[in-house]
């Protein structure tokens, strides 16, 4: 039997961050009454005509500028027309021929040999991105359907990759990354439960080092990373199969059941011409002035990945503090504020975010994370946390216990220590002296290690001294008693 690859394109439909529709000035909302945020453009009313909504263009615009796409100076309107209960107007506007974004590439990253290890990077190139109008949302039930129209004309942008994916892991961590970039920017929400972002994927697979591509099918709307990766898994696998028997493959769309955990044929596979696109007669061609172009691409924040590479570098921080803090926009922003406040310790300051701060709020919510818009800590209070630790008035010991009550209260470091009588002080230098001679006699190897002159490894007495004193011994006193008894032999 052949060995086959899987070929693997996927469009990515991404709600645009707006307060208002695409061509009307009808709101945007979600979890609203069904059918209040609609008006006589969205329902498509006789004489009533569309108007553009700029803010919608520009954030298409600043989605092509992240992902290197090139900018068209004109581009059009035109309409799809099919019948769908969804689509109120029986006809989609959206972009054929002339789209708001061409080309471009967007860089993943793949699961790296353990949790703890940065993983291949590879670039995904785009084809295009076009804008367009959502449809409404059908809910089925046993004997009936029923149409919320809410979602209806929210503006809409279709990336389109090349067929460069090999994997269902490499889909995914293409979403992954079309999320982490655009929410970075607030071109979009991207919240896949409330259809926010959605994805219809093509698959095919053919024998490895054939070159032409054979049949693909599409599944349409898979609304979770985890029904994106099940459905690709699955079709590679069937189509494996067919033709290992020497059966052909259909070009078709197709749908995933997620009860079932398989695909099941929808409809042969619509072509360009099915849909009867022509020039909307209603709206003309835009012609976007280069100069805003320009200021839009000055207004982005660094790229997520960039920004990890320059933070490991810059920072000496490890992969798994990065990952953490700059794939989550709202950490990375908390980072640079607590920097802008202190940043002679960006290391301590990462490891609160990431590791304190992430378990406070997993804590707090009980499933899933609280958000951050709920969260008391400020970051300008825990870099003064850190500056306490740095300066030896708080040990990293008692830091966890203030830094838990800062949290929940929203106070800082300086009143909770006040109000609890914390000191970071040993109860007197005897027992300072002897708990310090305790470790350098506990470990031989470390104190030979400080007399080679690797004054890192005093480190390695800092745990047992530390327990021995409750937390309560000044960190730079111990070192500097460490240091006089090593050096006595």
């Amino acid at each position: 039997m052949p060995e086959y690859e899987a070929v693997i394109g996927l469009e990515v439909h991404v709600q645009l961050k707006t307060a208002s529709k695409m061509f009307t000035d009808a709101p945007t909302g979600f979890a609203q009454p069904p059918n209040s945020l609609t008006n006589a453009i969205v329902m498509g009313l006789p004489g009533a005509l569309p108007v553009l909504n700029k803010g919608a263009i520009e954030q298409a615009i600043r989605m092509g500028l992240i992902f290197n796409c090139e900018i068209p100076e004109v581009f059009q309107w035109d309409r799809k027309n099919y019948f769908y209960p969804d689509s109120p107007k029986n006809y989609q506007l959206t972009q054929m021929d002339a789209p708001v974004c061409m080309g471009g590439e967007v860089e993943i990253e793949l699961s790296g040999p353990s949790r703890n290890q940065m993983g291949e990077h590879k670039i995904i190139h785009l084809d295009h991105a076009h804008l367009e109008e959502d449809v409404g949302k059908l809910t089925h039930f046993e004997k009936e359907s029923l149409v919320d129209y809410n979602r209806a004309g929210t503006p809409l942008l279709e990336i389109v990759t090349q067929p460069d994916l090999r994997s269902a892991d490499e889909a995914v961590a293409l979403l992954q990354s079309i999320r982490m970039h655009l929410m970075a920017a607030g071109v979009s929400d991207c919240d896949m439960e409330k259809g926010q972002m959605r994805c219809d994927a093509n698959v095919s697979v053919r024998p490895k080092g054939q070159s032409a591509l054979n049949n693909r099918a599409e599944m349409k709307n898979l609304n979770s990373i985890t029904g994106v990766k099940n459905a690709i898994n699955y079709e590679i696998k069937r189509q494996s199969r067919a033709y290992d028997k020497g059966k052909e493959v259909p070009q078709e769309t197709r749908r995933w059941d997620a009860d079932a955990s398989r695909t099941t044929s929808m409809r042969s596979k619509e072509e360009a011409h099915d849909y009867r696109y022509f020039p909307d007669p209603d709206l003309l061609p835009v012609r976007f002035p280069r100069s805003r172009v320009e200021e839009l691409k000055a207004s982005l924040p660094e790229g997520v990945f960039v920004r990890q590479r320059r933070y490991m570098e810059a920072y000496s921080l490890p992969y798994t503090v990065t990952s953490v803090i700059c794939y989550d926009h709202e950490l990375t922003g908390f980072f640079e504020e607590a920097m802008a406040t202190y940043n002679k310790n960006p290391k301590a300051l990462a490891n609160y975010i990431a590791n304190e701060l992430q378990r406070e709020r997993a804590q707090a919510e009980g499933d899933g994370m609280l958000p951050m818009e709920q969260v008391k800590l400020v970051p300008g209070e825990l870099a003064g946390l850190v500056r306490l630790i740095d300066e030896g008035k708080l040990t990293k010991h008692l830091a966890r216990d203030v830094l838990i009550e800062m949290f929940s209260s929203g106070k800082s470091a300086e009143s909770i220590i006040e109000e609890k009588g914390i000191k970071a002080e040993p109860t007197d230098s005897s027992e300072l002296e002897q708990w310090c001679r305790d470790a350098v006699a506990g470990n031989a190897v470390a104190a030979q290690q400080v007399r080679d002159g690797n004054e890192k490894a005093v480190n390695s007495f800092m745990g047992p001294i530390m327990k021995a004193s409750k937390g309560k011994a000044n960190p730079q006193a111990v070192r500097d008693m460490l240091l006089k008894i090593i050096a006595e032999g």
